[in-house]
């Protein structure tokens, strides 16, 4: 069943509010995942940083909604959603899935709101112009479940559990939807700087791929790699937070 637009939540989780903090760090989530992967960052960066996640329709709290029937679509409402909480600086965390998601809403933000973007961080992604369908062996259902399972992380891991199957190949069909369809249009650079994290045991995303993203921006540029497979992020989560807060918050003060 879908709701109407009046009684649909809203699209952003911000689990521990921080009225005061001087940043916002919007996280957007990978193929399959949802707001609540980013639930814990907010306690392990600064009190200067709001931590404000991206909720897909489609799964958790937005589970009767249909999914976003591709990237346009999804990019264009996030945007249009996002002008009242660019009220300081922010900064975009996207893994994955969720790396060209928020790269697209960058591009997207009204000419306005853009100074306010201070830096995105895209993690574990390809750039925009290397990113592919999946291939023909993947695409069963069978197939997909192979191919997330081999990426690892703990949502992998709950694909093991045939109770959770009904609720969970829907959302990434949804999302593979959205990237086997996906296109992108070249235009003008980002005005801001671009970080490019991977996993230095990720196969699917490697350093060399992450140099890509230089092309993105006019401004500063790096590649930081962590420890860790394609979802570092859940294994090396100390040390990513430790980067986030480096560079988000002058001098790393508390």
């Amino acid at each position: 069943m879908n709701t109407t637009a009046s009684s649909r939540p809203s699209w952003f989780r911000t689990f521990v509010p921080r009225p005061a903090a001087e940043s916002r760090l919007f996280c957007f989530p990978h193929a399959g995942g949802a707001a609540s992967a980013f639930r814990g960052w907010a306690t392990g960066l600064p009190a200067s940083v709001e931590v404000t996640a991206i909720q897909y329709p489609g799964r958790q709290d937005r589970y009767d909604e249909n999914p976003a029937p591709d990237m346009a679509t999804l990019v264009k409402e996030i945007s249009e959603a996002i002008g009242p909480l660019v009220d300081r600086p922010v900064a975009f965390f996207g893994h994955s899935m969720g790396g060209t998601v928020a790269y697209e809403v960058a591009r997207a933000l009204p000419r306005e709101l853009r100074p306010a973007l201070v830096r995105l961080f895209v993690s574990a992604r390809r750039t925009p112009d290397k990113c592919r369908p999946l291939a023909p062996e993947w695409q069963s259902d069978d197939g997909l479940l192979r191919y997330i399972r081999g990426l690892g992380g703990t949502g992998a891991a709950l694909l093991a559990e045939p109770e959770l199957l009904p609720v969970a190949l829907p959302v990434l069909r949804g999302d593979f939807q959205l990237i086997d369809t996906y296109s992108h249009v070249p235009g003008a650079p980002l005005m801001c700087p671009v970080t490019a994290l991977v996993g230095a045991d990720d196969i699917h995303n490697t350093p060399a791929d992450a140099e890509g993203w230089s092309r993105y921006t006019t401004s500063g540029f790096e590649v930081c790699v962590l420890p860790g497979g394609h979802f570092y992020t859940e294994t090396a989560t100390e040390e990513l937070l430790e980067l986030l807060a480096d560079r988000l918050v002058p001098a790393h003060r508390p």
